[in-house]
C-alpha cells in the first residue's frame, strides 16, 4: 500500500513540473518553518513561485532560522493574521497569484456548536426544532446570544425529492413568523456556504450569516456524525460532547478521543451549570 501511495505521489510530482509557468502561491502568515520549507522545495523544484504575506519581521526571522535568508522571494508585510488571509484573497481576485496557502494561520477560529451527532438517528422535523431550541440555549450559556444558526443540507433549494430541504424551509418560516427559538435561523444550506463567505459569493448566495454561523443542526446522525470526527481528525479542531435537554449535563466523549476532549466537555458542562439560565437548558 505504501510503495503505491509513494510511486502515485511521484507521478504527480512529475506533472507537476511540466507546467507551463510556476505556480504563484500566496503563503497567508507565512512565519511558518515547515510550510516554508515545503514551498522552497516546490520552488526548487521548478512548479512554484511563493509569495509570503504576513509579518516581514517575523517571516525574515524564520528565514534566518532555516538558512534561508537569502533566498530570492518576494515578501509582502501585512500584520496579524487575518488581515495576511485577506491580503492573500484579494491577491487571488486580482490575478496576482494563481493559489493561496495557509501558514501560521488558524482555519476554524470561532465556536461551533454540531447536532445531532450522538443520539437522533434521523429526527422528523418537530425533533429537529428541539435540537435547534437546545443548541441557542446551550450557546447562550456560552454567552452567545441571538446565534446565527444553519439548516444543513445537500442544497440551497427545497426539493421534495429531500425531506430535509422542505422541512428546513419551513422550520425557517416559522421560527420567522412565531419565533420558537431566539436565534437567526437559516436554511436549508450547504456546508460550504456555512463556513465560506468566499463561496457564497462565488455561488451568488446572499446571507450575512455565512462563515459567521455559531451552530449547526444536521438532518442525520451520520451526517453529524461525520462531520464532527472529520473536522477533529482531519482539520485539527478542539471539541467537546455535552447532551443537552435532560435533566443534568451529561458530558459525552469517544473513547478514540484524546483527554482534552474529555476536559473540554466537563468545561462545558459546568459552563451550563453554572449558567443563569440553567433551568431552562436541563
Amino acid at each position: 500500500m505504501s510503495e503505491n501511495f509513494l510511486t502515485g505521489f511521484e507521478g504527480i510530482v512529475e506533472k507537476a513540473k511540466k507546467v507551463d509557468r510556476p505556480m504563484r502561491v500566496a503563503i497567508a502568515a507565512a512565519d511558518a518553518e515547515n510550510i516554508l520549507r515545503g514551498a522552497f522545495m516546490a520552488q526548487d523544484a521548478g512548479f512554484v513561485e511563493p509569495i509570503l504575506i504576513g509579518n516581514e519581521n517575523k517571516i525574515r526571522a524564520v528565514l534566518e532560522r532555516i538558512g534561508q535568508a537569502e533566498r530570492d522571494v518576494q515578501i509582502i508585510d501585512a500584520s496579524g493574521g487575518d488581515s495576511s488571509v485577506q491580503f492573500a484573497i484579494e491577491m487571488i481576485n486580482s490575478g496576482d497569484a494563481d493559489c493561496l496557502m495557509r501558514g501560521n494561520s488558524s482555519t476554524l477560529e470561532r465556536l461551533l456548536a454540531v447536532s445531532d451527532v450522538t443520539l437522533l438517528i434521523n429526527p422528523p422535523m418537530d425533533a429537529r426544532k428541539e435540537v435547534v431550541k437546545n443548541m441557542v440555549k446551550a450557546l447562550n450559556a456560552f454567552d452567545v446570544k441571538h446565534p446565527n444558526i444553519a439548516l444543513l443540507a445537500l442544497v440551497e433549494k427545497p426539493s421534495y425529492q429531500m425531506r430535509d430541504t422542505v422541512e428546513d424551509q419551513t422550520m425557517v418560516r416559522e421560527n420567522n413568523m412565531r419565533p420558537f427559538a431566539d436565534c437567526n435561523l437559516v436554511g436549508p444550506i450547504a456546508y460550504d456556504l456555512i463556513v465560506s463567505k468566499e463561496a457564497a459569493r462565488l455561488k451568488g448566495y446572499e446571507c450575512p450569516c455565512c462563515g459567521e454561523f455559531d451552530g449547526i443542526v444536521v438532518p442525520n446522525l451520520a451526517t453529524g456524525n461525520v462531520m464532527i470526527k472529520v473536522l477533529q481528525h482531519s482539520a485539527g479542531a478542539e471539541g467537546c460532547g455535552v447532551l443537552v435537554g435532560a435533566k443534568i449535563p451529561v458530558a459525552i466523549t469517544s473513547r478514540a478521543d484524546e483527554p482534552e476532549q474529555s476536559f473540554y466537555s466537563l468545561a462545558a458542562c459546568a459552563a451550563m451549570w453554572d449558567a443563569p439560565a440553567y433551568k431552562n437548558i436541563f
